[in-house]
């Protein structure tokens, strides 16, 4: 199960006119704490930027599922309404969860989470999927761990 983190990292960047404009982009981090989704971002960047940046806001975000795509360039959340039925009312009761998708296109992302829902015996209804501004996703793996010494 994935701990998101939702950072926005600030810096100049030099557009293809040649004008440097300074930029705030969102990026996604899987860490235990704030300190560390921090820590981990700033490794992350640090390799591709030539200036100056700076982690300009970080948030939690809740994603009760991840579906990664390694063709795709977009990141997409999808909303979906779980339904179940209270058996002691006998209604149908929804619950809204957030799942975030990465794809190509809109139709693609749609298309990747009904494949992954329909492996499941769970009711639900899509209700949106939208693309986002995340640049990027830096999943927690074991090599990422050794750099930070945690």
């Amino acid at each position: 199960m994935y701990n998101w983190f939702e950072c926005k990292v600030r810096y100049d960047k030099t557009l293809d006119t040649g004008m440097i404009k300074t930029v705030t982009e969102p990026y996604l981090v899987d860490a235990m704490s704030f300190t560390e989704a921090e820590a981990r971002i700033l490794e992350e960047m640090q390799p591709y930027m030539s200036g100056e940046f700076t982690v300009s806001d970080i948030k939690r975000v809740r994603f009760s599922d991840t579906f990664f795509n390694e063709t795709g360039d977009r990141y997409y959340k999808a909303k979906l309404y779980f339904i179940t039925l209270d058996e002691k009312s006998g209604t149908e009761k929804k619950t809204a969860v957030n799942m975030l998708v990465q794809a190509s296109l809109l139709k693609e992302a749609v298309e990747i989470v009904e494949a992954e829902m329909n492996k499941t015996m769970v009711d639900y209804t899509l209700a949106s999927v939208t693309e986002t501004a995340i640049m990027d996703v830096f999943k927690y793996s074991a090599e990422s761990q050794s750099k930070t010494g945690k």
